[in-house]
């Protein structure tokens, strides 16, 4: 059993993290961020895969990488580039491999990245991934052959408390979980009180809940945001602020962003929700001081 699923299976608070694989194989800088920034503050890693169909170092390996140095990965696998064929041999690798959790989604569409040209599989969707991880386990592939060995997983899925209409989202959370997704990651949250009364309306289903949290290092982040992820993550209010403005906001305010966002905010005491923290690419002094604020 990973230590995620021991965590959230018991209730408990958790903190973990993310990472992206290096567009390159120069994998160094990743890991030692890794072992500077994340071992011994974070639960599990999650390594993201293809993210924004941007071509990149796969996922597994880096999650194999990051077990060797004692950090337990999150292995994102996302449907866009594989078939189920596949997609059933990753997960089997990644289970020879030691890897435990894994987070299914469908993924962005290839014109959203640097291939447009690429042709997009989506043989499966997430529903059908999660369907397929808990037939693995069973002991048999997705043609009901028995397997020599299966492969042990503890799956999750994502949601996105800011879509709209969220009732789409909540129904889309119960086919996930009749799937088999034991755990959720949100899509980044901005908005709070919205984000406490998707709680509320799921509360009822019994998984536990990882709330995203994505912190903007500039106004230019902000409006990508809300250019390609305004649908998954709501509307982010930049009104006055300035790129000198920003900068410093980052610099001397990222500390006292966890204990405004997470510590004094009741949601945390009411709700079984996992804060995510998202701050590499930032520079050195962003990372050591929001860093120091985990501890």
């Amino acid at each position: 059993m990973s230590q995620l699923q021991e965590q959230l299976e018991a209730g408990k608070f958790a903190v973990t993290g993310e990472i992206g694989p290096p567009k390159g194989t120069n994998v160094e800088p990743l890991l030692e961020e890794a072992e500077k920034y994340l071992k011994g503050r974070v639960l599990a890693v999650n390594v993201t895969d293809i993210q924004t169909a941007v071509m990149r170092l796969g996922s597994m390996a880096v999650c194999h990488l990051l077990r060797d140095r004692g950090i337990e990965p999150v292995f994102q696998m996302v449907c866009r580039d594989r078939n189920r064929l596949a997609l059933q041999s990753d997960l089997l690798s990644a289970h020879v491999l030691g890897i435990e959790n894994v987070l299914a989604l469908t993924g962005d569409h290839n014109v959203l990245g640097d291939h447009p040209d690429s042709k997009p599989v989506f043989d499966l969707e997430a529903v059908g991934l999660l369907q397929c991880v808990r037939t693995l386990c069973e002991g048999r592939d997705m043609a009901g052959n028995e397997l020599d060995g299966a492969p042990e997983f503890f799956p999750g899925a994502v949601v996105a408390p800011a879509s709209e209409p969220v009732e789409m989202q909540i129904i889309r959370m119960q086919k996930k979980i009749a799937a088999g997704a034991r755990f959720f990651q949100t899509q980044a949250v901005y908005d709070v009180e919205q984000f406490a009364e998707f709680m509320e309306q799921v509360s009822g289903l019994g998984v536990p809940v990882l709330c995203g949290i994505v912190l903007l290092k500039s106004v230019g982040m902000a409006r990508f945001m809300n250019a390609i992820y305004r649908p998954f993550c709501g509307f982010i209010a930049i009104g006055y602020l300035t790129d000198k403005f920003w900068g410093q906001v980052m610099m001397n305010l990222v500390p006292g962003f966890k204990w405004t966002y997470i510590e004094r905010d009741p949601l945390v005491d009411s709700l079984v929700a996992v804060i995510i923290y998202f701050f590499f690419g930032y520079r050195q002094r962003s990372k050591e001081k929001a860093v120091a604020n985990v501890n």
